[in-house]
């Protein structure tokens, strides 16, 4: 610090370089209080000619004294003036410093930390004090026993010694052990989930298909067993199975399998050739992973995958709601029947023997898996009339079929009391049942007929009531809101309607009459659209371009109703011209 204050205190002049008043700069004149600094000329030597008197030597003395006192005041107040400089300008320096000082040091958090350790130090300091205190008072104590008791306090030193001996033992053998249990809160770690990359999907893909393959070769070998694929193998293991059954050996046997399955996978890993499985494996070859994919493959790989895990989710929930729907008295008639079963086995429980329940489990299940199911698979219709199990699966239903169940059911009640209510009001007795069933008929926006402003005649055929959900391609229109529309196509007796499902009036539906049709065919627009692109394209005189209905999941059955009704309106009218 005293260097820093010597470089910074010689950072400007030297006090003996300083100039004199006469030369002295004016900046330091505001700075200085209330001193006025008196500015003296200089006389040159025709002015001092000019002092001296002409009476004698003397008046030459007595001026050169003069100017002399003038000169040493001149000099002291050039003096103070610069002391006065210096020091503020060390002021100014030190002000400087100080304040670097402290941005580095950061004296603040350095204050905090010393006060924090004086803490610690006096803490410290009080334990220390208390234990010597503590020490203090025991010595004593033991310094009281006479000589007799000499021989008592060396066994106590020795029971001490032996009690550490034995907790120190203690806590290096069992202290890891006790470490474990100590209780510490839960961490909660987010996984990072990897981008979606093509290349990282077909891998995923082939280890789910190589993890799977152990399981689903399991399931062939079992349901080889039960269709009795190999007549000599199903024969020697229904012997072996009941045999073991009747004698009380079933686990023992199935303990005895696996240890004999992991021998083999033992040899099979060290490089032994061994093939036991009663479904011959059939090696599928497999495809080298492609390095550069282009778009459109990578689309349809995610396609491909997206499909694949669509079926798959669905049949996990249809076994699981089929599951929950059984439990929980969605089908009575059903669930009564395993009510009754687990009431029936609750009190065999408490009255037989366990020996005799197992038995006949076993028996059963080895009956029912191979002879039992070998004629149902055999005889379907043996199974869908006797097989108990198979037909409770069955009729178990889903979600979504309650939901079409209890749609079906609204919209019935709805018909009927619509029904009701139109028969008891006025109506015309010319009115055939097919006419008035189409009047009630509705869309999500209202009346049929109303909609498509149709005669009320005009109503969806039956294959079509709920319309198919597509997607109009209009290449005429160059807007994008005007070239692509999604709603749901209709067939009726005379016309092909479109009902447009962001439209709230109707302009943006489309009716087409099925005699000015031109032609119909087939077409696909883009594979990545529902339906896998699957279209439908009508020409028109009044349309450039086909009118194309995509995006069709259910393409051949709409082209098939709409090709037979256009060749059953052509060739009526035909008929008729005729």
């Amino acid at each position: 610090m005293l260097k820093k204050l010597d470089k910074i205190r010689f950072r400007g002049h030297k006090r003996d370089e300083f100039l004199d008043l006469a030369e002295s700069p004016n900046a330091s004149d505001t700075e200085c209080g209330d001193e006025i600094p008196v500015k003296i000329p200089r006389t040159s030597t025709r002015d001092n000619e000019e002092l001296r008197d002409p009476a004698g030597p003397g008046t030459i003395i007595m001026a050169s004294g003069v100017q002399d006192f003038n000169r040493t005041e001149s000099d002291r107040l050039n003096e103070i003036k610069g002391h006065l400089e210096i020091a503020l300008l060390e002021k100014h320096f030190l002000q400087e410093e100080l304040r670097k000082l402290r941005e580095e040091t950061n004296a603040e958090t350095l204050r905090q930390e010393l006060e924090k350790e004086r803490q610690r130090r006096l803490e410290l300091e009080q334990k220390v004090n208390e234990v010597l205190k503590a020490r203090t008072e025991e010595v004593p104590a033991t310094q009281q026993p006479a000589k007799p008791q000499m021989q008592a306090n060396g066994t106590d030193k020795r029971s001490h010694t032996v009690c550490s001996r034995l907790q120190k033992w203690f806590c290096d053998k069992f202290g890891e052990y006790v470490e474990d249990f100590r209780f510490q809160p839960e961490e909660n770690t987010v996984e990072t989930e990897e981008p979606l990359s093509a290349r990282r999907l077909t891998e995923n893909m082939r280890r789910l298909k190589r993890g799977a393959k152990p399981v689903t070769n399991f399931v062939k070998n079992l349901s080889a067993l039960s269709d009795w694929y190999s007549i000599y193998t199903s024969a020697i293991a229904f012997i072996i199975y009941m045999n073991a059954v009747w004698h009380g050996w079933a686990i023992p046997m199935f303990l005895f399998l696996a240890i004999l399955r992991l021998s083999l996978n033992y040899l099979i890993a060290r490089g032994w050739r061994i093939q036991w499985s009663i479904v011959p494996e059939v090696s599928e070859p497999m495809e080298p992973p492609k390095e550069d994919l282009t778009v459109s493959e990578k689309f349809q790989l995610v396609l491909d995958v997206a499909q694949k895990a669509q079926n798959l989710f669905g049949k996990m929930a249809d076994i699981l709601e089929k599951i929950k729907n059984l439990f929980m008295w969605v089908q009575p008639e059903i669930t009564q029947k395993l009510y009754i079963t687990l009431w029936a086995a609750f009190i065999a429980s408490c009255f037989l023997p366990y020996r005799i329940i197992g038995l006949a489990m076993g028996l059963y299940a080895g009956i029912k898996f191979f002879l039992i199911d070998f004629i149902f698979k055999r005889c379907p219709r043996l199974r869908a009339k006797y097989d108990t199990p198979y037909i409770i699966w069955t009729s178990l239903p889903t979600d979504p079929q309650l939901k079409e169940r209890s749609n079906a059911t609204v919209s019935r009640r709805l018909q009927t009391a619509a029904s009701r209510s139109y028969v008891g009001s006025s109506a015309p007795t010319g009115i055939s049942k097919d006419e008035d069933t189409s009047r009630f008929h509705t869309t999500k926006r209202g009346n049929f007929h109303e909609v498509f402003n149709l005669s009320e005649n005009e109503r969806p055929l039956a294959v079509c009531e709920n319309g198919w959900r597509c997607c109009l391609i209009n290449r005429d229109r160059k807007m994008p809101t005007d070239y692509i529309r999604n709603g749901v196509l209709y067939v009726t007796e005379n016309y092909l309607c479109f009902e447009s499902s962001k439209s709230g009036s109707s302009k943006r539906n489309k009716v087409i009459k099925l005699t000015d049709i031109t032609d119909i065919q087939k077409y696909k627009v883009l594979s990545v659209l529902p339906g896998s692109g699957m279209g439908i394209a009508v020409s028109t005189p009044s349309t450039q371009k086909p009118l194309v209905f995509g995006a069709m999941v259910h393409r051949d059955e709409a082209f098939e109703t709409i090709f037979n009704q256009y060749v059953k309106i052509t060739s009526a009218s035909s008929s008729s011209e005729s």
